[in-house]
């Protein structure tokens, strides 16, 4: 709770749920402690999309602190959803910046006595000299750390909901689901609650019950040709093939999925043989390896951080160890195939619609033989 020299709490960071989350909890505690009513609680929307909109939103806010309680004690706010601390044009626009100035003030001069203030602000520019203002004065929370909703934080996230049911992940079986979800915080939660629901109180949720009881929902129904693709299992490959194709697919996606899977470890084996990297252990690839690696490759990729299989240093770490980890790891020469490969395909597929099926058969064959 904030403290007489802290007057509000302000929660943030890079992914909405997380953060809108964790500012529930804080605001229902507040609510149940000061026993308030529905006249002594209040949620305003700060979520904006022009700076009339910042203005607006700010403006409610101040509504709402300034009022006084109709039948007395203290009042308990929640300012969620604030969108315009992020760098957008909307949050570098000149009104918006004012308009934060404003709030600022207001909650330099806010009475703790008489109201509690819970802010909750998602995406963010750690930059901004009020996020900086707001870490110094308030009961501030970063959620998740610096970075996108990802590795670490969607890990917590997993761990977090697995322990509230009773329950544990086993040896891999995190990084699994993270790799079958993708960067979804919304559906992590959702899976975690259906596997540790079936590992039952005091379970374990090992690797083979989410690969059992999740969809592939990160690439969908071609995930599975991918993977047998890269674990250098042909028959697997050509049965997944076969499945896929069945159900009325499309070769147009599994290509675009081995691609971007080709790409990525295009990157790893390069910073592997020339000894920036080791090959990854049971918990996948060293963190402090990995973070030097970063720190002297990624300019070379324009500082652009957007997710993207061109940039090995915008994906999930655990999710690169699963990669690599899951099969011995190609040769260059045989990656850089692979790519020639994946175009072929493509090209052959423009001039055989018709025969798709047969030109990944074919592609596969090629590659793994």
């Amino acid at each position: 709770m904030a403290t007489a020299t802290q007057n509000f709490i302000f929660i943030c960071g890079a992914d909405d749920f997380i953060v809108n989350r964790i500012g529930k909890e804080r605001f229902d505690a507040l609510v149940a402690e000061a026993q308030a009513d529905e006249f002594s609680r209040d949620v305003i929307s700060g979520f904006a999309v022009n700076v009339d909109e910042v203005e607006t939103a700010v403006n409610r806010f101040r509504d709402a602190v300034q009022t006084v309680p109709m039948f007395g004690g203290k009042r308990v706010l929640w300012f969620k959803d604030l969108n315009f601390l992020s760098d957008t044009v909307t949050g570098r626009a000149e009104g918006t910046l004012k308009q934060v100035e404003a709030m600022q003030e207001l909650l330099e001069k806010v009475n703790v006595d008489e109201v509690t203030i819970v802010i909750t602000a998602a995406p963010i520019d750690r930059r901004r000299a009020f996020l900086k203002w707001a870490e110094g004065h308030g009961d501030f929370t970063l959620a998740g750390g610096d970075g996108e909703a990802g590795g670490e934080a969607l890990a917590g996230v997993g761990r977090a909901e697995a322990q509230g049911f009773g329950a544990s992940f086993g040896v891999g079986a995190l990084e699994l689901l993270l790799q079958k979800v993708g960067v979804n915080t919304r559906l992590l939660t959702e899976e975690t609650r259906k596997l540790a629901t079936f590992a039952g109180e005091g379970g374990v949720i090992e690797e083979e019950n989410v690969e059992e009881l999740t969809p592939n929902f990160a690439e969908g129904d071609f995930f599975a040709a991918a993977e047998r693709f890269f674990a250098g299992d042909l028959r697997g490959t050509l049965v997944e093939l076969q499945r896929h194709f069945f159900a009325g697919g499309d070769a147009r996606p599994i290509i675009a999925a081995m691609q971007n899977r080709n790409r990525i470890l295009i990157q790893v084996r390069v910073l592997i043989d020339s000894g920036e990297l080791k090959a990854p252990g049971p918990y996948g690839f060293d963190k402090a390896a990995w973070a030097r690696a970063q720190a002297a490759y990624s300019d070379h990729f324009g500082g652009d951080m957007e997710k993207s299989a061109y940039n090995l240093f915008t994906q999930n770490q655990w999710y690169v160890g699963k990669l690599v980890g899951s099969a011995k790891l190609p040769g260059l020469r045989r990656l850089i195939d692979n790519q020639q490969e994946f175009v072929r395909a493509f090209e052959e597929i423009i001039r055989r619609p018709n025969e798709q099926e047969v030109v990944l058969r074919d592609m596969a064959v090629r590659c793994l033989t």
